[in-house]
């Protein structure tokens, strides 16, 4: 399954693209394979968006062709689509690209270099506990558009938040005011034990969302806590 999230190096937006399933490859995969296709999609019309999806999906398909490599994500970089594969070995695998792109019209590159500890993918494709909190609520925000809602309509957001130790759950709630978020209730499950459950009153458009997200994350820091999620109900309009 693939996922999208943003993230700023170097004062610039990026857009990194990731398959969740590839961490289970690593253990076959010693090759780093990358791609570097001119493509700028902001700035692309919707024909060529499309055409460019399609042959980026062909060269998905002709490199994964019996699991040889496996793609794990991309970034889109001033103007400059990003492909990675992990694969089994390195030969013969730019004449493959070379093969598939030499026709397509754009400008492109290719190399492979040696990466047994996948340190690029570490490094550069693999989101922190913060990119994950906004991909999953990116999740949640579609499903209520789906379902009609006007996600411009403030609304009680709860947000969820689980400790190693009761202790640290205390200590964290001693430091909140009701200016930032309201203690609810505790919580509990099969997953984490320690959890309380806060609401806030707030819109659940993406930037909404993202800004008590990130308030929740700047309350943490240094409390040992984890973010564990939001839920909401629907406001749809009459």
């Amino acid at each position: 399954m693939r996922d999208f999230f943003r993230r700023v190096e170097d004062g610039n937006e990026i857009i990194v693209e990731i398959d969740s399933s590839a961490y289970g490859y690593s253990q076959r995969y010693d090759w780093l394979l990358s791609v570097f296709i001119k493509f700028d999609a902001a700035n692309e019309a919707q024909n060529g968006f499309e055409e460019y999806l399609e042959l980026k999906e062909s060269l998905i398909i002709a490199l994964e062709h019996d699991e040889k490599a496996k793609y794990v994500g991309g970034r889109s970089v001033d103007g400059w689509s990003e492909l990675y594969f992990y694969t089994a070995d390195s030969k013969g695998l730019t004449a493959q690209v070379d093969a598939i792109l030499k026709d397509s019209g754009y400008k492109y590159e290719s190399s492979v270099v040696r990466d047994s500890k996948w340190d690029f993918h570490y490094k550069n494709l693999t989101p922190n506990e913060l990119e994950v909190a906004h991909m999953q609520s990116a999740k949640i925000i579609y499903l209520l558009e789906e379902e009609g809602d006007n996600l411009e309509t403030p609304r009680i957001v709860e947000h969820y938040i689980s400790f190693d130790t009761p202790t640290q759950k205390e200590r964290f709630l001693d430091s909140l005011t009701q200016e930032n978020f309201i203690f609810k209730d505790e919580i509990s499950s099969d997953e984490f034990e320690n959890g309380i459950a806060l609401t806030k009153e707030h819109a659940v458009t993406a930037e909404a969302v993202a800004s008590a997200v990130e308030e929740l994350f700047e309350m943490l820091q240094n409390k040992k806590g984890y973010y564990e999620g939001w839920s909401t109900t629907l406001a749809c309009e009459d």
